[in-house]
């Protein structure tokens, strides 16, 4: 019995059907812009700092006409290129003294390993967009086909542009740096949700309706 064709992909199941720009297009007259953000150590801030940040948070969610949300990732920090990094500082270095300090930190940062998980965090806002906000138009336009029609998208970005402007001047108040994902930074953030730590994304193709991702598996 000859095999089935497979026409379906895992990309059926993620409700992405286009990335254009900053704008991610999604199944049925939906779209969203997410935002990147460089948190602050809240710890090491003074007492009226923090009062402070918790003031701007507070003013920032009480100010919102529209509905957010906000995704915090962890993810496990392969230290491997470091260390590797630091066999290679060892190796060239012509201090013996130096040599033994860069031996005892590596010593020390392989305990701190063992001992604990060392996680990176991610903060991000997905702003979100619905082809309802802009009338009877910009529905006909995101119900037809796959959402991908041009006016869909320019009412979208235009109106998730806006949004974004008008937060991102409340986020400066709580975070150290604020930034729109870009088409290639948005492929990498979606790629590592779905895929893991398993597989190092190296290259992005230009269409995310083909194979967006070429994996490199070297270690």
């Amino acid at each position: 019995m000859a095999a089935q064709k497979i026409h379906s992909s895992t990309q059926k199941f993620t409700q992405i059907v286009d990335i254009v720009d900053t704008v991610v297009v999604l199944e049925g007259g939906y779209a969203c812009m997410v935002i990147e953000i460089t948190a602050t150590n809240f710890a090491l801030l003074s007492r009226q700092e923090q009062d402070a940040k918790i003031f701007s948070y507070a003013s920032l969610l009480n100010s919102l006409s529209f509905p957010i949300q906000i995704l915090i990732r962890n993810k496990r920090v392969d230290i491997t290129s470091y260390l590797k990094a630091l066999d290679e500082a060892t190796l060239s270095t012509k201090n013996t003294l130096l040599k033994q300090q860069i031996a005892l930190y590596k010593d020390f940062i392989n305990q701190l390993v063992t001992v604990n998980v060392i996680l990176n965090k991610n903060f991000y806002i997905i702003i979100s967009y619905s082809s309802l906000e802009g009338g009877i138009g910009a529905v006909a336009a995101g119900s037809k086909g796959t959402g991908t029609n041009n006016n869909f998208i320019d009412a979208a970005k235009k109106t998730l542009t806006s949004k974004a402007d008008n937060l991102r001047g409340q986020i400066t108040q709580i975070a150290a740096n604020v930034r729109i994902l870009e088409k290639d930074d948005l492929i990498r953030l979606f790629y590592d949700i779905y895929n893991g730590e398993l597989i190092n994304a190296s290259t992005v193709a230009e269409d995310i309706r083909s194979t967006i991702i070429t994996a490199n598996t070297t270690k």
